[in-house]
């Protein structure tokens, strides 16, 4: 046995010695559950309003994502449009749209009418990339070689080039109709059929 010294006005409060201390602390402790209680409150209050807002956020980024879906669906259905105004056979087209890439398939009779369907497609605005599914007979020629036109590029610069003969740039002009509806109007980062290369 032994004698152990504590600081006596230290340690908890249990509710011994005189009747003032008990009041004292009966009257702390219910303060403190008030304090914990509006604490509490203000928690579940914050909680609530973090939650609402984490639903609206979820709730504008479902209709943002149904929005941009129907403008891809609208994109696709106007280029398939293009491409059948455009009077190219094909059967069973679909494009699909999604962030700049355009998926497109179908039947075709030769290789000529796919590379123009797929440079109809990539030569307009918003498609950064053209995902081809198109289906050639087994039988049909080889694939053309593709230029993508730099500023000061003109039909018979890009003939010299590629055939030797500037002179032959009607040949270009022709592969890459209806596209082109003039061998003068080409722009920079349209991209060109080149067959025969």
């Amino acid at each position: 046995m032994g004698i152990f010294d504590f600081v006596k006005e230290a340690g908890a409060k249990v509710g011994i010695g005189d009747g003032a201390d008990d009041k004292d602390s009966t009257a702390e402790v219910a303060a403190k559950a008030a304090v914990e209680a509006e604490k509490k409150s203000a928690s579940d209050d914050r909680a609530a309003e973090v939650a609402q807002r984490i639903k609206d956020r979820k709730a504008r980024a479902a209709k943002a994502e149904r929005m941009e879906r129907r403008e891809e669906a609208v994109k696709a259905r106007g280029l398939e449009k293009y491409v059948k105004d455009l009077g190219f056979a094909v059967e069973d087209l679909d494009i699909r749209f999604d962030d700049g890439k355009a998926s497109v398939s179908g039947k075709v009779a030769d290789q000529a009418t796919r590379e123009r369907i797929i440079l109809a497609i990539g030569n307009t605005q918003e498609v950064g990339q053209v995902e081809d599914d198109i289906e050639v007979p087994s039988d049909a020629s080889g694939e053309s070689d593709m230029h993508v036109v730099v500023s000061g590029d003109t039909l018979s610069k890009i003939a010299k080039t590629y055939y030797g003969d500037a002179m032959r740039y009607p040949e270009i002009f022709e592969a890459n109709k209806p596209m082109l509806s003039d061998p003068d109007l080409i722009y920079p980062g349209q991209v060109l059929r080149i067959p025969g290369a």
